[in-house]
C-alpha cells in the first residue's frame, strides 16, 4: 500500500463500500489547540486526535514529544475507530508533520494499512462538516517496534556508520538560531536536510524519483538510514518522504530536544557535518 493518498483518491474510496477511518490530526507547533478548527470543518467522519496529548508523552528528558504509552495510544485509535485490519487515512492542516507522526506511530505500532492525505486539508475539495462521528470502537492493538526507532547513542552511532539525516530548518542545523531547545546545532556527524525541501510550493510531495535523487544525492545509499528534527514531528515527515522514495529509514524519536537536554552529549555546529 502506498504511503500517500491523494484527495480525489481518498473521495473515491471514502464514498465506496469500506470506507477508511478518517483521522484529523491539525496541530500547530507553540500554537493553540486545533480542536475548535476541527469542530468548525473537518472530512466528514474524520476525528479529531490531539498531537501534542493522544500521539506523544509527557516531555521531558526524553524530549518535547517522547513517544506515548502504547497501551493508551491503542486506547485512543480503537475509541476512533481504528481496527487491525481497516484502512486508515490521516490528514493536518497541510504541512505534513502532524499527519506524518500519526503515520509513523500507527506503524511503528504494526498498523500495515496507513496512508497519509498528499497536501492536507488544503488539498481537499470535498464538503466539510461540523457533525462529530461516533465511530464504532476499533480492535487495533499496538505491537510496538514494527518500524526501527534509534535511542540517542544508536543516532550517534549511525551518524558514523551510516547516515543520519537533520530534518530541521538549516539554521537551526547550523546553530545560528534556537528558538526552543537548550542549545543550537546538530549531532555531530549529522548531515542538513530540511523536511521543507520534499515538498513542493502547493505541500505536496515530490515525485517518487524525484525525492529518491534528493536522499542518494544526500548519500542514502544502499547503507543505514536515520532521521531526526526537533521533537521526532517533522522527523516522522522525513521518514514518510523517504518511504516515498523507496528508501527504509529509523527515527529517532527524541530527537534535539532529547539529544540536546544532556549537557555530556557532544554538540557540533556550522554548516558541516564534522
Amino acid at each position: 500500500m502506498n504511503a500517500i493518498i491523494t484527495a480525489s483518491e481518498l473521495a473515491s474510496e471514502s464514498a465506496g463500500s469500506h470506507p477508511p477511518v478518517l483521522l484529523d490530526i491539525r496541530w500547530q507547533l507553540g500554537g493553540p489547540n486545533q480542536r475548535p478548527a476541527y469542530e468548525a470543518g473537518h472530512i466528514p467522519g474524520a476525528v479529531y486526535v490531539d498531537l501534542d496529548a493522544e500521539l506523544a508523552g509527557p516531555a521531558g528528558r526524553g524530549g518535547r514529544h517522547p513517544l506515548p504509552d502504547p497501551a493508551a495510544f491503542g486506547a485512543v485509535m480503537r475509541g476512533a475507530g481504528v481496527s487491525r485490519d481497516t484502512p486508515v487515512v490521516v490528514y493536518d492542516g497541510g504541512q505534513g508533520w502532524a499527519a506524518a507522526r500519526a503515520w509513523w506511530l500507527l506503524r511503528w505500532a504494526g498498523h500495515t494499512r496507513v496512508r497519509v492525505l498528499d497536501g492536507g486539508l488544503a488539498a481537499w475539495s470535498g464538503p466539510l462538516s461540523a457533525e462529530p462521528p461516533v465511530p464504532a470502537e476499533g480492535d487495533f492493538v499496538p505491537v510496538p517496534d514494527s518500524l526501527p526507532l534509534l535511542d540517542a547513542d544508536g543516532a550517534a552511532a549511525l551518524a558514523r556508520s551510516g547516515l543520519l539525516l537533520d530534518a530541521r530548518a538549516p539554521e537551526r542545523y547550523r546553530g545560528d538560531v534556537e528558538p526552543i531547545d537548550r542549545v543550537g546545532g546538530h549531532i555531530p556527524g549529522a548531515v542538513s536536510a530540511p523536511t521543507s525541501a520534499n515538498v513542493g510550493e502547493d505541500g505536496r510531495f515530490l515525485a517518487p524519483e524525484a525525492l529518491a535523487a534528493r536522499f542518494k544525492a544526500l548519500g542514502a545509499a544502499d547503507g543505514e538510514v536515520g532521521v531526526y528534527c526537533g521533537s521526532g514531528v517533522s522527523g516522522a515527515h522525513q521518514v514518510l518522504a523517504l518511504e516515498v522514495a523507496g528508501i527504509p529509514a529509523a527515527l529517532y524519536a527524541g530527537s534535539w530536544s532529547e539529544w540536546s537536554s544532556d549537557e555530556s552529549r557532544p554538540v557540533a555546529t556550522g554548516p558541516d557535518p564534522q
